[in-house]
């Protein structure tokens, strides 16, 4: 059985290197190698063997010489089929060995199989619990998510305060420029004031040295007129003494100097009060203008004053509203760094949960073409030993045959050496034949298994996680089916 193989039924490396581990022995001898080694090679020596007597027989004409013929020929196909009959217990001694060592491997087999669909049930165990954290997950992302929409509404919330702070800051702003134009105007009308201001202390000034002027000029003109006066009244005394003197020979002047006395009097008198109503009219409206500079300027520093009031509070405000807008634009900044850390952190959960969820049914996958390799060793196995048990029952058969064509050939003088030859050949052809179809048929069931396993694969992994286990159901059950189709 040298040209045999088992390549067909070992599709595998793994099966080779696991249960193979000696080649097929090649039995060299005479009979059983030309029988066995090729589907087409004749059984010429056998023929030559059992032809040749025949013909003998048929030519000889004596009833002693075919008599011992006769014996001779049965000795020879005695002897011959001992040695066959030798030589083929030993064939079928190490064929039983053989069988006996598929059993403990079909064993073995059957026994990993069994630890694989308790892997494999584990497996699915296991393949159903990604549902429940497929919906953790999802939870967890739905809430990571309300997470993020609450912060953007945060940010929307601050984003809007934000705008309105800065449309704040701008009204204040304008304010603060209005106030500013507003303090550059009272300041150029405090600056009129005390120009104005300055120009009454000039004129007060100037004022109140023509008041001393005027005073003094007043001093002097009374120094004067009482130096008149004194002056008329040493002329009316002397002109009294002169009258009274002279009363005999000069008029009565007393009247006269009374009448100029009056006249004067009225004069200065009339001056005095001129002149004091004049300076009291001038000093009246130099006080009138002074006090309204002094009104005005007073008014003009509350003005200034209240201002400069208003320009710190404003101040104050505007260094309250910039430092509330950089403390908002800082939380802002560390909330959107914080959401951005948190969304690459849930990026990188998410994508490690993806990578595990692939390598779990990459895993599945591979355990499932380990799963479908072992069933399609299985049952090449099962085709190969049922293609044993059918040649070692057309090698009983032959082996009866041979031994009736034996006992007939002694006993009944006729030709049984080609009628034992033709069973032979007829059923190791019939057993060599169905080893074939058998090897044919495993092979193409094989093949077809494999394109049927990688379009499964294909599948699942093209489908969503929710219709693996379906389709993986319906890939076991048409295994099944196919398994409980062969054995029938």
């Amino acid at each position: 059985m040298s040209s045999i193989g088992y390549d067909p039924y070992y599709s595998t490396s793994s099966y080779r290197r696991w249960y193979v581990e000696a080649p097929p022995r090649v039995v060299t001898r005479g009979r059983t190698h030309s029988a066995y080694s090729s589907h087409a090679a004749p059984m010429s020596s056998s023929r030559l063997q059992y032809s040749s007597p025949g013909r003998v027989l048929y030519s000889s004409s004596s009833p002693a010489s075919s008599l011992e013929l006769e014996l001779s020929q049965a000795a020879q196909i005695s002897s011959e089929f001992r040695a066959v009959r030798t030589q083929e217990r030993s064939q079928l001694q190490d064929l039983n060995d053989r069988f006996a060592g598929f059993i403990e491997r079909v064993r073995e087999l059957e026994q990993q199989n069994r630890a694989l669909e308790a892997e494999l049930l584990l497996l699915r165990q296991k393949h159903t619990e990604p549902s429940r954290l497929r919906a953790l997950y999802e939870q967890e992302a739905r809430s990571l998510r309300a997470a993020v929409d609450e912060a953007r509404a945060e940010q929307q919330a601050i984003l809007g305060q934000r705008e309105r702070l800065e449309q704040t800051l701008s009204a204040l702003q304008g304010r603060y420029e209005e106030e500013v134009l507003g303090r550059e105007e009272a300041e150029g009308r405090l600056m009129e004031a005390r120009r104005e201001a300055d120009q009454a202390a000039l004129a007060k000034a100037e004022l109140e040295k023509s008041v001393e002027t005027l005073l003094e000029e007043l001093a002097f003109l009374k120094r004067i007129h009482e130096s008149e006066v004194a002056e008329l009244q040493a002329q009316v005394h002397l002109g009294v003494q002169v009258a009274v003197e002279s009363e005999a020979a000069t008029p009565d002047l007393s009247g006269a100097l009374r009448d100029i006395r009056s006249q004067y009097e009225r004069l200065a008198a009339r001056n005095m009060q001129a002149a004091e109503e004049w300076f009291r009219g001038k000093v009246g409206s130099l006080t009138e203008t002074v006090a309204q500079h002094s009104d005005a300027v007073r008014s003009s520093k509350d003005e200034a004053g209240e201002y400069r009031r208003q320009l710190q509070a404003r101040l104050l405000e505007i260094d309250a509203c910039r430092g509330l807008n950089e403390s908002l634009e800082k939380q802002l900044h560390e909330m959107e760094e914080k959401q951005s850390a948190e969304i690459a952190a849930m990026q990188d959960t998410i994508g490690e949960l993806e990578n595990e969820l692939r390598g779990t049914k990459q895993e599945m996958a591979r355990y499932l073409k380990e799963y479908q390799d072992l069933l399609n060793v299985k049952m090449a196995l099962d085709i190969e030993i049922a293609a044993y048990r059918k040649l070692l029952e057309g090698e009983e058969s032959r082996f009866s045959v041979g031994m009736a064509g034996g006992v007939s050939s002694l006993y009944g003088h006729s030709l049984s050496a080609p009628s034992y030859a033709r069973p032979v050949l007829s059923s190791l052809s019939s057993g060599t034949t169905y080893l074939m179809t058998s090897r044919l048929l495993s092979s193409s069931v094989s093949t077809t298994e494999g394109i049927i396993s990688a379009s499964h694969a294909q599948q699942a992994e093209a489908s969503p996680p929710g219709e693996e286990e379906e389709e993986e159901e319906e890939a076991e059950k048409e295994v099944v089916m196919r398994r409980s189709k062969k054995k029938r």
